[in-house]
């Protein structure tokens, strides 16, 4: 079974932010595609596809070591 989420992330203004998001998400245990729609400056959509829901502040933890991004509050 694989689990789709979809996050709101903050603090994505360009391609090389869509890289180093994807590219962090991707090292989470379990994942296995990561797509983003950027929306620079605003709150990109990235959808994590993986074999069991991911803990939040794992993903949390993957943005900020990819850089200045942000899970937006909804």
């Amino acid at each position: 079974m694989t689990a789709t989420t979809m996050y709101h992330v903050t603090g994505m203004t360009c391609h090389h932010c869509v890289n180093a998001v994807t590219g962090e998400l991707a090292r989470l245990g379990g994942v296995s595609s990561v797509e983003v729609n950027l929306v620079p400056g605003g709150e990109s959509l990235v959808t994590v596809a993986s074999d069991a829901p991911l803990a939040e502040q794992a993903v949390a933890a993957a943005l900020d070591e990819a850089g200045d991004y942000h899970l937006a509050a909804h």
